[in-house]
């Protein structure tokens, strides 16, 4: 099962992260997740939110750059070796990890979100191996 993420691109200057979030919350989009890598004139914001077609939308409207991506967001226990288990699986299937960021822990297990190479490849293998994963509608619900 495969989830959305949405992606922001920002300048790189003061003040312009908290305008995108200022969006989002006068939407009431919540955020599950968020990673940010910047170089020296843009930032890539990536979310995870409950209502991401929303969140594309009020931000589009707004002047900002963003784009929804297929991603996988999957539960691991919360012990040292899972990632590492679960990269393995994906690594002897030749399926590469474009990126990754955390979502959330909750004591027993965690959740990651994930950028496979092969998206469908890489969900079909991580179910066959009893992997839990989180979709779209699964991720709405939180709040």
């Amino acid at each position: 099962m495969n989830a959305k993420q949405l992606s922001v691109f920002i300048e790189n200057r003061q003040g312009r992260l908290g305008e995108v979030l200022d969006v989002l919350k006068r939407n009431k989009i919540n955020i599950i997740s968020l990673s940010l890598a910047d170089t020296t004139e843009y930032g890539l914001l990536r979310l995870i939110v409950n209502d991401p077609a929303s969140g594309r939308e009020k931000l589009s409207a707004e002047g900002f750059s963003t784009m929804l991506t297929d991603v996988l967001v999957i539960k691991i226990e919360h012990k040292a070796g899972s990632l590492q288990e679960l990269l393995k699986i994906l690594s002897e299937k030749q399926i590469n990890v474009e990126y990754m960021y955390g979502l959330s822990i909750d004591g027993e297990t965690a959740s990651v979100v994930l950028k496979p190479s092969d998206l469908k490849k890489a969900d079909k293998i991580l179910v066959s191996e009893g992997v839990k994963t989180m979709s779209a509608e699964d991720i709405s619900k939180l709040n």
